[in-house]
């Protein structure tokens, strides 16, 4: 049905000093012949949709029967909950990503075939009125049912529980960066400037010298004799004098504290890497082939930081990935590579578009306007997986060879150096995506 629609509208002095109308302002009426067509309603995507609020002692359960279930977060009780489900013909779920209270009832769910989408909390909890857990998982169901909640994207179980694995040992190397500051405070402490001669004292040379030190070796003659020939050479002189110290007893023993347990997290990292190293072969196992019947002609980019002791990292990635090597991208070594796989799976088809891709990992540019007006967004812009991305940007940055590193730094002189980061880290990922998805090395 067709309607005439009468706005009323003021007309500016800047319009009126052309049109010969004064200087006052005036109102007009504005004639607009447009369609009003009737409101759709909304329809049922998911007719057999349940709602699930997350706590740490209770999920709350609307399964549209009229009544809201709580079970506890026992494992019993997880399973009384599947069984609830399954007995209400419920074939998918929605559920909000609170915490890690999620996993296990996301897993067992997900072994009972039962589609579960896991949403983020900020998207549904404007609206008012939501007070209780009980009109949380109402809300949830009602929203899930019309199809209204995104889907937060979750990988594969196997490359889930690579993820475990590649986390813990992150938090591993965190702790023994923590127990490196305290053996850098007990020997200065003794006033043994070691840290300020040699670049790393977890070094080759700088062990040597701590490990004589507990074993109770004063004479700074026989502790720089320890060095490697190349700080011989030029520091031998230096690194005397900075072993020149006062061997106070409490400080030997906050010294020899933090040294064991740097040595007990560099074992605790030791086995993360033969856990991930035989989850990939049961990866590549599962999926068909062996894992030496890949051939690689191209020279591995050096790992320096960190190094995971798994022989031939890339064979089982290359296998899992059919060949795609996206080592050829500037910035990604194997052990990038494994832990951008471990965020994102193998399976790139989750996103339409490389410029979903960046989005999902929060680097795409962000813009708020109205008219003529830019505001700036204040939000949680990251993710684990993008984390990633700006670490190797941070690297690229500096670089005087890279032409990422001269496009970085033209940014970074008009913007700053965190829009510089960003925006590297998106052309990593952008090339990371056609990599995936379209083949190659680079």
């Amino acid at each position: 049905m067709e309607y005439l629609l009468v706005v009323p509208f003021m007309v500016s002095p800047f319009r009126m000093l052309f049109n010969s109308f004064g200087s006052q302002p005036f109102w007009g009426l504005l004639f607009i012949q447009t369609n009003f067509m009737a409101s759709q309603q909304l329809e049922i995507v998911h007719p057999h949709a349940a709602g699930i609020d997350i706590g740490s002692k209770n999920f709350y359960v609307d399964a549209g029967d009229g009544d809201v279930k709580v079970f506890p977060t026992f494992t019993q009780d997880c399973g009384e909950l599947r069984d609830y489900l399954l007995r209400c013909g419920i074939t998918t779920v929605a559920m909000e990503s609170t915490g890690v209270y999620w996993v296990i009832l996301y897993g067992v769910l997900e072994d009972a075939g039962i589609n579960v989408f896991l949403v983020n909390g900020r998207d549904v909890r404007n609206v008012p009125g939501r007070k209780s857990d009980v009109k949380d998982c109402q809300w949830l169901r009602q929203l899930h049912a019309y199809g209204l909640l995104r889907r937060s994207f979750i990988p594969e179980a196997d490359i889930r529980t690579v993820r475990s694995y590649l986390r813990l040992r992150q938090d591993h190397i965190r702790a023994t960066a923590t127990q490196i500051n305290l053996m850098h405070k007990a020997l200065t402490q003794m006033n043994i400037r070691l840290a300020e001669v040699i670049n790393d004292i977890t070094g080759v040379s700088g062990l040597r010298i701590i490990n004589a030190i507990l074993a109770g070796e004063r004479d700074p003659e026989k502790l720089t004799a320890l060095c490697v020939e190349r700080i011989l050479e030029k520091k031998k002189e230096l690194v005397f004098k900075s072993l020149e110290g006062n061997y106070r007893h409490e400080h030997l023993f906050a010294l020899t504290q933090a040294f064991g347990t740097w040595q007990h997290y560099n074992k605790l990292i030791a086995e993360c890497d033969k856990a991930v190293e035989k989850q990939l072969l049961e990866m590549v196992h599962i999926k068909g082939g062996r894992q030496d019947d890949m051939t690689i002609n191209n020279k591995r980019k050096p790992i320096r930081y960190h190094k995971p002791q798994i022989e031939n990292l890339y064979i089982p990635l290359l296998k899992l990935t059919d060949g795609k090597d996206p080592t050829g991208i500037a910035g990604i070594t194997d052990y990038s590579f494994l832990q951008i796989v471990s965020e994102v799976g193998t399976d790139m088809g989750h996103w339409k578009t490389e410029k979903h891709f960046t989005s999902w990992l929060k680097l795409a540019p962000l813009k708020a306007s109205l008219g003529r007006m830019n505001k700036r967004i204040t939000l949680k812009r990251h993710n684990n997986a993008g984390q990633l991305f700006r670490n190797l940007a941070q690297g690229i940055l500096t670089s005087k060879h890279i032409a990422l590193g001269s496009f970085g730094r033209s940014i970074r002189a008009r913007r700053g150096s965190s829009v510089a980061i960003k925006a590297i880290a998106r052309k990593i990922a952008c090339y990371y995506y056609r990599v995936m998805t379209k083949g190659g090395s680079s």
